[in-house]
């Protein structure tokens, strides 16, 4: 399941500088301009630029995410004051109540799936994420009018299955937990994106944890300083993204962001077969 070691002009990518750092920017910047921390576009990356088998790209790619999250929290501070997310501690408690057995599922999956049932997975994934993310920035998000009982049991359920997309692809999850916690709680769109961040670290704490007692967790040893230039490149590149959202038009740029999606899910599908 570790793969094969990669070629010599991709192994050059991984130990460069440049490389690592002009994707995570890049990557960082599509993540700003979205309101995510861009994970679902740099898994395909890892996989096609950088040579990274596919579980390998999954637990690279959660251990950037990671990065980007504990970066994004203190910064969400600027936006929505800590005192209103308190407030709101009881969604996260419900939601982190399914998120956290997904999570762990999921990652004990992954790591017994065959590569191409893997491959696969992902590919399907990447679609359901382009769906949502044009799904969510296109139509107008209310609010479902649920009984209490029934909505915490939702938020259960939901939450399972966000812990498992997560842990699956390595990424935070903000594109199924943001409007989720929208349409099940009726928070607003900036106190929701709060309320992801602190519903994602301990769900990618506990697929980190799970992941860690797999023989594939040895990448982040081997590839460490890749890792921290990327991760230091997403972080800037969100910054960057966030500056230059006034000045992009967001219906073009999110259908054109979903494109790109489908299309690393066909070339993820296709590589099951190489």
């Amino acid at each position: 399941m570790t793969g094969e070691e990669p070629a010599a002009p991709v192994r050059g990518r991984r130990d460069g500088v440049a490389w690592p750092l002009a994707a995570g920017a890049a990557i960082g910047v599509l993540g700003g301009l979205i309101g995510l921390g861009g994970a679902e576009f740099r898994l395909p990356l890892l996989m096609a630029l950088f040579g990274f088998a596919a579980l390998q790209a999954v637990i690279v790619n959660k251990a950037m995410s990671l990065v980007v999250v504990v970066a994004a929290l203190p910064a969400r501070a600027f936006a929505v004051p800590w005192g209103d997310v308190a407030d709101h501690w009881w969604i996260v408690v419900n939601l982190l109540a399914g998120s956290l057995v997904g999570a762990w599922l999921a990652a004990g999956w992954a790591v017994r799936l065959h590569a191409r049932a893997l491959h696969r997975t992902l590919a399907a994934l990447l679609v359901v994420i382009a769906v949502v993310l044009a799904g969510t920035h296109y139509a107008e998000l209310g609010t479902l009018d649920l009984p209490v009982v029934v909505r915490a049991v939702a938020g259960v359920v939901a939450g399972v299955l966000i812990g498992m997309v997560a842990a699956f692809m390595g990424v935070a999850g903000g594109e199924l937990l943001i409007p989720t916690i929208v349409l099940l709680f009726g928070a607003d769109i900036r106190l929701a994106g709060s309320l992801s961040l602190l519903v994602s670290l301990p769900t990618m704490l506990v697929g980190f944890a799970r992941y860690s007692r797999d023989s594939s967790f040895e990448v982040l040893r081997g590839n460490l300083r890749f890792v921290l230039l990327m991760g230091a490149g997403s972080v800037a590149g969100a910054v960057v993204g966030g500056a230059l959202l006034p000045y992009v038009a967001g219906p073009a740029l999110i259908g054109a962001l979903a494109l790109i999606l489908l299309a690393s899910a066909v070339k993820v599908w296709r590589h099951a077969d190489d």
